[in-house]
Order: C-alpha cells, then sequence, then structure tokens
C-alpha cells in the first residue's frame, strides 16, 4: 500500500459533494427534519423521521491506543463506504471532534485519506456549534452556583464541596487550578476551583446519553454541584439553572448530518471524554441511524476495554440496542509497540528496526490483541479484527495477525481504505455482514441490582483482566453514602489509562493478577452513572512545545491551510 501524495486536505476539498439536501434523501431524511447549516451539514430533528430500528448494529474499537494512532475513526468511514458499495444502507455515527486536540497534537477527527466525512474543516471546526452550547450551559450553573451562595446561600451549600467547575473547548494547562472570587467584597466569594475541556463537562455526557430534549431536561436537573452542609445533594434544579441550560441546549440535542468522501449519510453528535467519561457518538443519532439504515457504524473512544465497554454496559442500557458485531482495529505497529521492545514518542520518527520485517515482534505484542478480542467475546459480541494496513507493512506480519484473530475465534480482513476508501474496505464489510448474521448472545458485564463494588469488581476482573481491586478509605466511604442516597443502580464508568489494561500506562501487553487501586469515586447523577478514579486523569490538556494551532492559517486566496 502507498499513501497519496495529496494531504487529507487536499483530498477533502478536490471532493464532489453532494448538496446536504440529497445526501438526506438518499438516506430517507424527510426535508421536514432538515435544518441546513450552509450547503453541506445540516440538524435533523429526529421527532420528524418515523419508523422503527432495524438496523444490524456494529461498533468500531480497537486494541490498546499507541502514540501512532489505530486509525478507528477512518476505518468507520471506510467500513461504511464499503458496505454501501456492496449495496447496504449503511449510516455513520461519530463524535464530534474537540477545538482543543484539533489545535494541540492530534489534529482533526474526520477520518483521513479517502475514509473521510466532509467538508473535513467544517467537522473539525465549530460544527453548527454545539460544543458552544455545552460550554455555556455547564458555565451557566457554575455561575448561579457561586451566585447563590453570594447571595445569602439559601439552600445551605458547603463551598468546599463544591465539585461543579468551568469548562472550555481548548487545551490550557495555566486554568487546571484557579482561585474565583478575588478582589473587592462584590467580586464573589473566593474560591478554589479550576477548568476542564468541554468534552469532560457532565453537560456533554448528558448530550450524549439523553433520548429526546424532555429527557435531556430531565437529566439536567439531576445534575449535582456540591452537597448542604447536612450533606445532602445539591442539584441544578434546586439552584433554578436546569430550565435555562435546557434552553441552550435546545438545537444541540439535534444530530448534525455530514457525509462522507463517498456520500454515505454521517450523523455527528456530541463528544464526551474517553477516559473519565463514556467516550461515545450520541444515544439520540444512534436511534435515529437504526431507523434509517441497513447497518449502524458506531466508534467507541479508545481500546475494547475503554470505549467499547462503556458502549455495551452504558450506552446499550439506554438505547436498548444491542450490537450484533464489533469491529477491532490493529496495525502491526501496534503490536510491535505492545511487545514492549520499543520506545515510541509521540512526534518523533519510529524506531528504524521497529521498521524492518519480523513478525515475531507482532507475534510478542499479540496478547494484547488476544486479550481485546476476549473482552467483546466477553459481552457475546461477535468480534471481525480489521488490520489497517501501513505503509511498509509485510505479508508474513499481516499473517501472524490472521493466525492470531483465527485462533481466538475471530473473523480477520485486511483494510486499505485510507488509499482506496470503499473499495479498500469491501473485504472488511463482507466480513462484517457474515458475522451480523450469526446469531446474538449479548449481555452485560454486571446486572443493575449488583452494588457498586460488586460492580466495579466486575469490570476489573472481567473485563480489564485485574485479580482484584483496592479501594481507598475514602472511596468506599462515598461508594456508601451514594447507594444510600440512591444511585446504587446506576452503571459504572472507571476512569484510567487508555494506554494499557490496567490502570499503569507504562504496563504494556495484558497482564493478569493485578490490583486496580480505586482512589476516589465520583457520581455523576445527570447522566446516570458513578465514576471510579484510578490514577492521575487530566481534564484539561495542555498544549504541546509546537501545537497544531502554529501551522493553520489562511492563505492568500482566503483557504485554511495546515488543518489535518
Amino acid at each position: 500500500m502507498n499513501r497519496s501524495p495529496l494531504s487529507d486536505l487536499d483530498i477533502a476539498r478536490a471532493a464532489d459533494l453532494w448538496p446536504v439536501q440529497r445526501v438526506a434523501e438518499a438516506a430517507g431524511i424527510a426535508v421536514e427534519a432538515l435544518e441546513p447549516y450552509g450547503h453541506y451539514a445540516a440538524k435533523v430533528d429526529p421527532q420528524q423521521v418515523q419508523g422503527a430500528a432495524r438496523a444490524k448494529v456494529v461498533v468500531v474499537t480497537a486494541v490498546t491506543p499507541t502514540p501512532l494512532g489505530e486509525g478507528k475513526t477512518t476505518t468507520a468511514v471506510g467500513l461504511a463506504q464499503g458496505l454501501a458499495q456492496l449495496g447496504q444502507q449503511a449510516v455513520l455515527t461519530l463524535r464530534q471532534p474537540s477545538l482543543g486536540p484539533t489545535f494541540g497534537v492530534k489534529g482533526g477527527a474526520a477520518g483521513g485519506g479517502y475514509s473521510q466525512v466532509v467538508p473535513m474543516e467544517t467537522l473539525n471546526l465549530h460544527l453548527t456549534g454545539d460544543f458552544h452550547a455545552v460550554t455555556s450551559a455547564h458555565n451557566l450553573l457554575a455561575a448561579m452556583t457561586d451566585n447563590h451562595i453570594f447571595h445569602g446561600n439559601a439552600l445551605n451549600i458547603d463551598p468546599q464541596t463544591v465539585t461543579w467547575r468551568r469548562v472550555m473547548d481548548m487545551n490550557d494547562r495555566s486554568l487546571r487550578s484557579v482561585v474565583t472570587g478575588l478582589g473587592a467584597p462584590q467580586d464573589g466569594i473566593p474560591r478554589q476551583t479550576g477548568f476542564d475541556i468541554t468534552a469532560a463537562s457532565e453537560v456533554m455526557v448528558i448530550l450524549s446519553l439523553c433520548t429526546s430534549l424532555q429527557d435531556l431536561r430531565q437529566r439536567l436537573g439531576r445534575l449535582v454541584v456540591g452537597f448542604t452542609y447536612a450533606g445532602d445533594p445539591v442539584t441544578a434544579e434546586a439552584l433554578g439553572a436546569a430550565g435555562a441550560m435546557t434552553v441552550l441546549l435546545k438545537e444541540a440535542v439535534k444530530p448534525n448530518l455530514m457525509q462522507t468522501l463517498e456520500h454515505t449519510p454521517a450523523l455527528i453528535h456530541a463528544g464526551p471524554f474517553g477516559n473519565i467519561a463514556t467516550g461515545n457518538s450520541s444515544v439520540v443519532a444512534d436511534l435515529l441511524a437504526a431507523r434509517l439504515g441497513d447497518y449502524l457504524i458506531t466508534e467507541a473512544g479508545f481500546g475494547a476495554d475503554m470505549g467499547a465497554e462503556r458502549f455495551f454496559n452504558v450506552k446499550c442500557r439506554i438505547s436498548g440496542l444491542r450490537p450484533d458485531a464489533a469491529v477491532l482495529v490493529v496495525t502491526v505497529r501496534a503490536l510491535k509497540t505492545h511487545s514492549g521492545r520499543y520506545k515510541v514518542t509521540p512526534g518523533k520518527p519510529l524506531p528504524p528496526a521497529m521498521l524492518a520485517e519480523n513478525p515475531d515482534d507482532v507475534r510478542a505484542g499479540a496478547d494484547n490483541l488476544r486479550k481485546h478480542i476476549q473482552i467483546v467475546q466477553s459481552f457475546g459480541v461477535t468480534p471481525v479484527v480489521a488490520v489497517n494496513v501501513f505503509p511498509g507493512d509485510f505479508p508474513s506480519e499481516h499473517a501472524v495477525i490472521h493466525e492470531v484473530a483465527q485462533a481466538a475465534g475471530a473473523r480477520v480482513a485486511l483494510a486499505t481504505h485510507v488509499t482506496q476508501g470503499g473499495q479498500g474496505a469491501l473485504e472488511l464489510a463482507q466480513s462484517v455482514i457474515d458475522a451480523c448474521k450469526e446469531p446474538g448472545d449479548f449481555r452485560f458485564t454486571y446486572p443493575s441490582e449488583w452494588s457498586l463494588v460488586q460492580k466495579l469488581e466486575a469490570v476489573a476482573q472481567q473485563v480489564y483482566g485485574a485479580g482484584s481491586i483496592e479501594l481507598s478509605s475514602a472511596a468506599r466511604r462515598d461508594l456508601k453514602r451514594f447507594e444510600a442516597l440512591g444511585y446504587g443502580h446506576f452503571p459504572v464508568v472507571i476512569a484510567k489509562t487508555h494506554l494499557s489494561l490496567t490502570s499503569d500506562p507504562q504496563q504494556r501487553g495484558a497482564p493478569t493478577d493485578w490490583t486496580l487501586p480505586v482512589r476516589e469515586v465520583r457520581a455523576a447523577v445527570g447522566a446516570g452513572y458513578i465514576y471510579a478514579i484510578c490514577g492521575d486523569m487530566r481534564t484539561m490538556p495542555g498544549l504541546s512545545a509546537s501545537p497544531a494551532a502554529e501551522r493553520i492559517d489562511i492563505d492568500e486566496n482566503g483557504e485554511i491551510v495546515g488543518l489535518f
């Protein structure tokens, strides 16, 4: 496989785009449901799209991520295009990119090569303003919380328990820890707080998990900002903020319709973090796509232990959809990294020895692939391993992946969608069609009635491969308190590093019988889950020494340059 000399932006700009109305018509979306934003993007009102769910549900996940990136988004796009070439109506649902990573190190999240969502500039830069609506709604609640305390504190809020920070959609490490209310007495009451990136906001998670505008309103009302001196939760409803927050999000609750380079419809909606939150696009978009297509293709963030686990255990509980197959993206260079024989640093060239033909290196890192296959199978879902082919790969190395995947009971297909678009994903698309024909036996990791500790243990042991969990005294105390407050039926999310199956980012492969340390637990009451903090989770990224923003500009013709 040889990469095109054209950049992703060059390829996107050369595309023959359909007007969004034509994309909608081909997808079966009536004109009454469409609210165009320019020529190539539109809001879709789900209430105007009738019909029952009929699509096969396919979630795209991956092995444990490496700094190189394995290509989940581009594989999801390529698969949707490949299915369309085989005569299937495929609809893609993806998260919206965050501006912080776009201007930081990662760049955009529109896919790559000839498997992109377009226009890529529109997708990566603001789109229809949903992220700004989430930012405004979140910060309104923060402002009303501090304002309530300033004006007499009728709810008797203990300022030391207020956990509702402010957010912005940009990487800015200087805002991780701040003190507000400094200055004259009328400037507020001094309090230590900080900023998170908008993707880490619980409002963003609520947007991704709600099923309707009315459900959004109810969930926002249940948001907990802190506790009273008596230990009772203080909600957005009690502060009188939930109604106005809903008004700010009234249009944001509608998914955004775009298209791939081959005109496959793509619903872009919401963008929650993948390590502390669910890392999935919205339930609303999935439910809409399931009514429109033969196949719903959605992507879950990071590896099968992270985004896919939350797709299965959290998102599917709410949507009621049941996955028919899971695509597990893997690359030769990812398995060579998981061998532990090479040090890979973001932004630096790969070690020369890593580029040489060496099937043994691939085999040495294959335990990670085996574990992720097992994770998918533990949910009763049929796995399909997609080998995302890169230049410099060798057939002997692909053969090892075939051998490992088939021995583990998974289908496997080579994919060259980056250079060939849907044509390069035909083998993968046919494998997915075949996998979806198998009888399903979907199951959750735990039932809702289990205790929160039992749920944490189940995910740690059955999904991650841990031998046990270790709860701090504070975590154990708060778990009991959350159950006493009526949150015991919630599912759980474990906030840990995405760079390892364990809580230690340095651990490669698939370690077993290790201990997961839970130092803190928090309740995302509006979103409807409990999350455990395992390790140091950054909710406000910082810019690198040479951020992508330095290379993004406008040329003499008014065209964007440097965006990737």
